[in-house]
């Protein structure tokens, strides 16, 4: 197959493996180019990970004017950002 490029800047196309998803991400932009089955193996993996994680979560405190905004996570908020922040 010949090499993609993005059509919102132009870049090179990477091919990336997520699971049983394989899609195109942009090297440039980040842009995500994906088909519709992809598409589907990615939201089912997002269903799989919130369903693995439910017992990490917890009642939201109270918001409060003496509270300071918390440490910046290193864990992912979902799935699908663990598949696309930078690294």
């Amino acid at each position: 197959m010949d090499q993609m490029t993005c059509p919102t800047c132009a870049g090179i196309m990477a091919e990336r493996v997520q699971g049983p998803a394989r899609y195109h991400q942009c090297e440039s932009c980040r842009g995500v180019f994906l088909g519709l089955a992809e598409l589907g193996a990615l939201i089912e993996g997002e269903h799989d990970w919130h369903t693995h994680r439910s017992t990490d979560t917890s009642r939201l405190p109270r918001i409060t004017s003496e509270m300071t905004a918390p440490p910046p996570s290193l864990r992912a908020r979902s799935y699908l950002d663990s598949l696309f922040t930078r690294s």
